[in-house]
């Protein structure tokens, strides 16, 4: 079991990809091997090592990486931030024959939580399927993935989704300056285009006297890195799923290569941008966490608490922020997340539809199309 940046990690490699697993939290980070024999590596390590974060932190904060179930999504009254899938041990799934077949019995929830992460020939894609089981009442849920962005300049990535019905910054002061985090955009704001997000007139201390939306300067969200030393927050919301558009989706076009996400809206309502470019200067961040960007798709209110996800602050949107368990039924949740090269000048991706069963057709704002191999039914099927 080899050790990958301070961490204990199960591993296991693929024709086209390199997946490790840290054994606590659960968090994954992935190598992908393109057609031309480039290897790609678009998650996230944090700037410290686990030793290197101190004993006080939890699990989640120490071992910070890549993308890592959480439920509850937020903190919790009676257990560690992000829930137990996020901190606590996994253990391989006993008589699997699958090497990425792991198990957790929580503590927190009290239930049973089945990760598996599958690969296919020839497809540069990762197909992670977690099963809750025994599992009673309403709870907040969602996928971690955090990109490193920090090989690229200023602006030079692009990052777009599948259209959005409804969109706002935090409600609340996300960076607090009382703990030594700051922030860039307006808070408590629906937009409606991730190009124009309403800056705050200067870096927010308080709620109050920040400003009218539409008298303030915006900033353009589907450029990144950007917004040096600011940490952010939005929470979007995608359109329904459709025969001619079966999933959402979420993409990033990094050096070459682009990395995207696809979802069943219905297991997933939202997706959040944490936007973490040095804002945040307390232990362990000390301002260091740089140029990366969580691009997590939840059933949540925000990163609130799973108490305030219950509250149902956005019913009247008709957005759900909790999904009703029941202790006799298993919930599986489905996820796509892969890579595929683009040519140079590609642009931003405007949309991602089928091209067949193991196909997609992924074009850009540019008029550039490419094909890439995925199981894309996945996310629909279960």
């Amino acid at each position: 079991m080899p050790t990958i940046h301070g961490a204990p990690c199960i591993t296991h490699r693929g024709d086209c990809t390199a997946v490790a697993i840290t054994c606590t939290g659960g968090h994954l980070t992935a190598d992908f091997t393109l057609p031309d024999g480039r290897v790609v590596s678009p998650y996230s390590r944090s700037p410290w090592t686990p030793d290197e974060a101190g004993p006080d932190l939890p699990s989640l904060l120490s071992h910070l990486r890549g993308d890592f179930f959480c439920l509850p999504f937020g903190p919790q009254q009676d257990g560690p931030p992000h829930g137990d899938p996020a901190n606590a041990a996994w253990q391989h799934a006993t008589g699997s024959p699958a090497p990425l077949d792991l198990l957790q019995e929580t503590t927190d929830t009290r239930c049973e939580v089945r990760k598996r992460i599958g690969t296919e020939a020839q497809h540069t894609a990762l197909y992670i399927e977690h099963c809750v089981t025994g599992l009673s009442g309403r709870w907040s849920y969602g996928s971690h993935p955090i990109l490193d962005f920090s090989n690229l300049p200023d602006g030079a990535g692009r990052v777009t989704t599948s259209p959005i019905r409804w969109a706002s910054t935090y409600p609340g002061l996300f960076s607090d300056p009382a703990n030594k985090e700051y922030q860039a955009l307006q808070p408590d704001t629906e937009f409606a285009d991730l190009r124009r997000v309403p800056l705050a007139p200067e870096p927010p201390t308080s709620l109050e006297n920040t400003g009218r939306a539409e008298q303030l300067k915006t900033t353009d969200l589907t450029r990144y890195p950007a917004r040096p030393g600011r940490d952010d927050l939005v929470m979007l919301v995608n359109e329904s799923a459709t025969e001619a558009q079966p999933f959402a989706w979420t993409a990033a076009v990094l050096d070459g290569y682009l990395w995207f996400s696809l979802k069943n809206p219905a297991d997933f309502p939202a997706t959040l941008f944490w936007i973490s470019n040095g804002g945040r200067h307390d232990a362990p961040w000390n301002g260091m966490h740089t140029k990366r960007l969580g691009l997590e798709e939840v059933c949540s209110h925000f990163c609130d608490d799973v108490a305030v996800s219950r509250e149902d602050r956005l019913a009247a949107q008709g957005i759900p922020t909790t999904r009703e368990f029941h202790p006799d039924r298993a919930t599986t949740l489905r996820l796509v997340q892969a890579v595929a090269p683009v040519p140079e000048n590609f642009g931003a991706v405007e949309s991602i539809v089928p091209a067949g069963d193991q196909s997609l057709c992924i074009s850009s704002d540019r008029g550039q199309s490419i094909e890439a191999a995925c199981n894309w039914r996945f996310v629909r099927n279960h």
